[in-house]
Formats: C-alpha cells, sequence, structure tokens
C-alpha cells in the first residue's frame, strides 16, 4: 500500500470530504503558480517561485491549522464561541478606524514582526458562524419566542456585519445570508426571519445615506457603479469582458495548464478571477469539475448534517460549509456575467493569506464534526450487533 493511500485510510471523518480539499488545493498550487506571472514581473522582477513558494507555504499552514481543527473535539467550539465574538468585533472596530487604506477600503491589520496582513473580516465570519451554532442549538426549546430566542440571535448579526458592510458590502452580503440560512435550518419562524430581512435592507439604506455623507468612510461610489454597471445590459466592464475571453478561450479542454494569455489583461488574476483562468488552461471541463466539487462538498455536508445526533454540530457543520459553497458559487457567478463584481474570492483556491488559513480551519471543523458522526455510526453498528447476539442466545 503506497503512503498516500496508508494516510487516506487512517483519515477518519467523511473520505469524499478529504478528497475534495486535496483536488481543490492540488487546482489552487497549479492556478496560482500561472496566475501570478505579471504581479511577478512588476513587482519581484518575474520571480513566480517566489509566489509559489508563498502559496505553498500558506496552504501548509492551511492545512496544518485544518487537521488540528479536525483534531479537536467539535464541541470545544461551542465553549470557545463567546470569546470568538468578543475578541472578533473590536477587531473589526479597530480595523474601520486604525486599518491601513488599501485600495480605497480598511480591510486589513498588519501582524507584527511578521509583517503579514490580515483581513479581520474572516476570522470574524468564522467567529459569529460558530456563535450562531451555539446560540440556535441552545435556545431550540424555544426558538419561536420572538424576545428569548430571536433578539438575541439577531443582535451579533447585525453588529459583525455593520461593522463589516462599510469596507466590504460582498462579505457583509455573504455572512448575513448564511446567517439567514442557518437560522431557517433551527427552525426560526418564517415571520422573524422576514424581520430580520427587512433590518438588514433598513440598514443597507442607512449606510448607503451615511456613505453619500461620507464617502471617504464608505465605499458607496463602488457599490453603485458596480451595480450600474452590471444592469446596464451590456457586456459588462473591462474585467468581465477579459474573463469571458479567458473562459472562451479555453473551450472544452483548455489551452493546457501554464498558456493562459488573459492572465496578462485581468485584474487580479490569482484571486478573484482564478476561476476564469482555470476555464481557459484546463477548458470547461476544468471549470465543470471545480463547480463538482464545491458541490459535492454541499451534498456530502447535507447528508452529514441529517445524521449529526447534536443540533450544535448540525448547525456548525452546515452555516461553515454553507458559507465556503455560496463564496464559491459568486465568484464563479461574477467570472461568468451572473452577478456584479463582488470582489470575493474562490475558497481554498485563490491566492490567499490568513483567508486561505480560515478557510481550512472552516473545513477542519466540518471535518471533526464528520468524524463525530462516523464514530457514532460505528458505535451504533457494533451495539446493534452486540443486541442481536444476545438476543439470538
Amino acid at each position: 500500500m503506497s503512503g498516500i493511500a496508508l494516510v487516506y485510510n487512517r483519515l477518519k471523518g467523511d473520505k469524499l470530504i478529504w478528497l475534495i480539499v486535496t483536488i481543490l488545493a492540488i487546482f489552487s498550487v497549479l492556478a496560482v503558480y500561472s496566475a501570478v506571472g505579471s504581479m511577478a514581473y512588476k513587482v519581484h522582477g518575474g520571480n513566480t517561485e517566489l509566489k509559489l513558494l508563498k502559496q505553498i507555504f500558506f496552504l501548509g499552514a492551511g492545512m496544518g491549522c485544518m487537521y488540528v481543527a479536525y483534531k479537536l473535539d467539535y464541541m470545544q467550539y461551542s465553549k470557545w464561541a463567546p470569546i470568538l465574538l468578543l475578541i472578533a468585533i473590536p477587531l473589526l472596530a479597530y480595523t474601520i478606524m486604525f486599518g491601513p487604506e488599501i485600495n480605497d477600503a480598511r480591510r486589513w491589520l498588519t501582524i507584527p514582526w511578521i509583517d503579514q496582513r490580515f483581513q479581520t473580516s474572516d476570522f470574524a465570519k468564522l467567529a459569529l458562524i460558530i456563535f450562531m451554532a451555539r446560540s440556535i442549538s441552545k435556545k431550540q426549546e424555544i426558538i419561536k419566542d420572538l424576545k428569548s430566542a430571536f433578539l438575541p440571535l439577531i443582535i451579533p448579526v447585525i453588529i459583525v456585519c455593520g461593522l463589516i458592510m462599510p469596507s466590504d458590502f460582498s462579505t457583509a452580503a455573504l455572512l448575513f445570508f448564511t446567517c439567514l440560512l442557518m437560522m431557517i435550518i433551527g427552525r426560526v419562524q418564517v415571520k422573524f426571519l422576514f424581520l430580520l430581512m427587512f433590518v438588514g435592507i433598513a440598514a443597507f439604506s442607512l449606510v448607503v445615506i451615511i456613505g453619500y455623507a461620507f464617502p471617504e468612510h464608505i465605499r458607496i461610489e463602488t457599490w453603485i457603479s458596480r451595480v450600474t454597471e452590471f444592469l446596464g445590459g451590456g457586456d459588462g466592464g473591462y474585467q468581465v469582458q477579459q474573463s469571458k475571453i479567458a473562459i472562451a478561450e479555453g473551450g472544452w479542454f483548455g489551452v493546457m495548464p501554464g498558456n493562459s494569455i488573459q492572465r496578462n489583461y485581468l485584474p487580479v488574476p490569482y484571486a478573484d478571477y482564478i476561476y476564469a483562468i482555470i476555464c481557459e488552461e484546463y477548458g470547461l471541463i476544468g471549470g465543470l469539475l471545480i463547480l463538482a466539487l464545491y458541490l459535492g462538498l454541499l451534498i456530502r455536508c447535507t447528508k452529514m448534517v441529517t445524521q449529526c445526533p447534536k443540533t450544535f454540530g448540525a448547525i456548525l457543520a452546515m452555516g461553515l460549509c454553507l458559507n465556503i459553497v455560496v463564496q464559491a458559487f459568486a465568484n464563479i457567478a461574477v467570472s461568468v456575467n451572473l452577478l456584479p463584481v463582488t470582489g470575493l474570492t474562490l475558497p481554498l483556491v485563490s491566492m490567499g493569506g490568513t483567508s486561505l488559513i480560515m478557510t481550512c480551519i472552516s473545513l477542519g471543523i466540518i471535518l471533526s464534526v464528520s468524524r463525530y458522526v462516523e464514530t457514532a455510526k460505528l458505535q451504533h453498528v457494533e451495539l446493534t450487533e452486540i443486541e442481536e447476539d444476545e438476543s439470538n442466545h
């Protein structure tokens, strides 16, 4: 038996999810190495290997974090949820006020000593989803009560999404939508969810009004220009046109790895438009494979959730999975001009630092839940066999 097969057999949890993660990670290394060419020439004098090594480093660090998250009992995250949220909210507030302004937005903090930028919303997403899973599971007996259950649920959602929205509307909207889906799974009353949607629309309207008054703090003009460009009925802006050219050039089987032409014309081809580069180099077949992998992740998580005996584990795994999959579909939809430009990356595939690590941690937690489900099923089978033996005797 080969070493890879041995490791694969020793891993517990959903083997198909492990396989999906592995394939996406391989695509990440290949696609990023190809896509960073023009950036490497601008910044590092053509040294694409430096960017490749950086991606491999963060991918390796992410896989290490994923393994640690997978080995931990997922119920530990329920205990840590309030602390994580209490860390995330001040971090978001500090970022808005004192974070460096990059591309007209304050999204990052610089980690001392290692000089690495950290997007605080990535940590906040993870913290809020864990907290929501904890809160929904603990309030199941009173989940239909407005005052005791629903209001305590929506307050952290409004605070976190409200702090993210001024500099990153797409991430805030994605997180808000994920929390909404988690509440649906958690059996929150539909009329309360409509109330939450109304609150979200009202909050967005308020942010737009404030954005017009203080345009230096809220990227209102960027939002409007992206939506206007998308609704204009044309072929989209420069980015979308180049993305569609890349996809068309790929045909069925692609131009082969490393032969992309559009990487020289697409803005940030290694992040926002990496799906277009994959379609160009690996063809429609490669693009459909990426879609199938994310869809497979969603299907496996949905199946796992229906088998999870604990509410917290079910809602936690589904919330993290939905956040990853919806972001992936949004990124792909932008590449084919089905959505306005969002700035959302392709999870686990796009070049990234802390965002890649946070995605890996999310997947590790999902695998931790799947490990528990697998163990519970084995124990149930063993118990059934013992009972059958006793009845036969």
